[in-house]
């Protein structure tokens, strides 16, 4: 159950820091751009720990 929590977590934080990343862009924000890159990538490792906690099960 698990599993699934962490992969949609990870998937609505990458989206959210890719949405900020796009307005940075817009914007010239740095510092938004900044704070997009570190959410997505938060994303990225609650999708890994999710695949792993699949893979292994809840004993990780």
């Amino acid at each position: 159950m698990g599993e699934m929590k962490d992969k949609a977590k990870g998937l609505t934080n990458e989206g959210v820091g890719n949405t900020k990343q796009a307005v940075a862009d817009a914007t010239n924000d740095p510092a938004l751009k900044q704070r997009g890159r570190d959410q997505e990538r938060k994303g990225e490792a609650q999708q890994v720990a999710g695949e792993i906690e699949g893979e292994f099960g809840n004993d990780v």
